[in-house]
């Protein structure tokens, strides 16, 4: 792939589509830890003379104009980031976009409006995209691509836009795909894969490719209990994917067969209901009462996980341990974070959730090796899979 380096920016307009994909309560950002992963690029090209454009998409609007998914409180917080005036267009590719992108001078920034409110962006209809897509390209010069987060979609301004105008990769695209590259290829190991999150069925096909890299592959979260189904245990009212447990056996099984070692927890914190309130005890993970849920890993889990971090070289990390949103349920994710950081390994947080647990833990993002700003890109390359975005910034 190309970088922003082997491009002349120069008095030119360049399109960044970034990854702004950032949580809201209103117009409050609750965590702009996407924002500022796009600062770099950003910043080298002002300070080279680009005239930048950035693109994002926020939420789920669904081609449809929806003032809740509006992008004007993303750029007011990235100007207060670049410490500059960020102009921000009302459209995506109207007469705003345009007379905003004409309108910039050289090191000048401008965020356009939402791109999914345009069905164009995420239509499965070539036609349609492309439409879009030659809307776009009348904005810019130059492309950068930069939404790591998106990169795993087949949408206009991630897939069809580079095809139309001179690009490359930005600094993020870049480093994301290095780290990836370093863990699929050639890990230092042993190489410990921390799996989590709520179903196994959202990693079915990393956990299949996994299989054929990882020394080991240690299990919480929701997706844990129907790991421990798929042993036998009762996992009381937990979150369980019954149709998934004959998988999961095959999973078991073939991991055995080939020597990579799977470490599921031994205790469980089990609760009445899903509330912070909720009365809540440890219980072993074999004998999960029929009336209660399991909320997080217990404390023996947290002690067994650190001790398999302790001599790990490699360590990617993807899903947290519990609903560590709510304070009793956080124990086993801030475990499985503090042992990352004590093992010395070279250490990926996979993105999503576990990016966010991160920061409202109140972990120090530089204690680890890397955090991915795309759990779902970072799965599907671990998977095996081409990403469209990547693939269009290659050719």
């Amino acid at each position: 792939m190309r970088t922003i380096d082997d491009l002349d920016v120069a008095g030119k307009r360049v399109f960044v589509r970034a990854d702004l994909n950032v949580p809201l309560d209103g117009d409050r950002i609750t965590d702009d830890g996407r924002i500022r992963a796009s600062l770099p690029t950003i910043r080298k090209l002002r300070e080279r003379g680009a005239r930048v454009v950035v693109g994002a998409h926020l939420g789920r609007p669904k081609g449809e104009v929806r003032p809740e998914f509006s992008l004007r409180p993303v750029a007011a917080r990235l100007g207060e980031l670049l410490g500059t005036e960020v102009r921000f267009a009302a459209d995506t590719a109207g007469e705003s976009a345009r007379e905003v992108s004409a309108a910039l001078a050289d090191g000048e920034v401008a965020v356009v409006e939402n791109l999914r409110f345009e069905a164009g962006e995420t239509s499965k209809d070539d036609a349609e995209r492309g439409e879009f897509a030659d809307r776009l390209a009348r904005l810019a010069d130059l492309y950068v691509g930069d939404g790591f987060g998106a990169v795993h979609r087949r949408h206009a301004s991630v897939f069809d836009l580079p095809a139309r105008l001179p690009h490359a990769a930005g600094q993020l695209v870049f480093t994301e795909v290095a780290v990836l590259r370093r863990l699929t290829e050639s890990p230092e190991r042993p190489y410990a894969v921390v799996l989590g999150g709520s179903k196994v069925s959202d990693k079915l096909g990393v956990i299949d490719n996994l299989l054929g890299t990882a020394d080991r592959i240690l299990v919480g979260g929701g997706m844990v209990f129907t790991f421990l189904a798929a042993q036998g245990h009762e996992v009381g009212a937990s979150l369980l994917e019954r149709d998934q447990i004959g998988t999961v056996q095959e999973y078991l099984r073939r991991a055995a067969e080939r020597g990579v070692e799977f470490v599921l927890p031994v205790d469980i914190v089990a609760a009445e209901k899903f509330a912070a309130d909720a009365a809540h005890d440890v219980v072993a993970a074999d004998a999960i009462p029929a009336d209660r849920m399991g909320l997080d890993i217990g404390p023996r889990s947290a002690e067994l996980f650190a001790e398999k971090l302790a001599d790990a070289k490699t360590v990617f990390w993807n899903g947290p341990m519990g609903v560590f949103e709510l304070a009793p349920f956080a124990g086993g994710t801030r475990a499985v974070a503090q042992g990352l950081i004590d093992s010395g390994a070279f250490t990926v947080v996979g993105g999503g959730d576990s990016a966010a647990a991160v920061r409202a833990l109140g972990f120090e993002e530089s204690a680890f090796g890397h955090i991915s700003t795309g759990g779902g890109a970072s799965l599907e390359y671990l998977e095996g899979k081409t990403l469209p975005g990547i693939a269009a910034l290659e050719e």
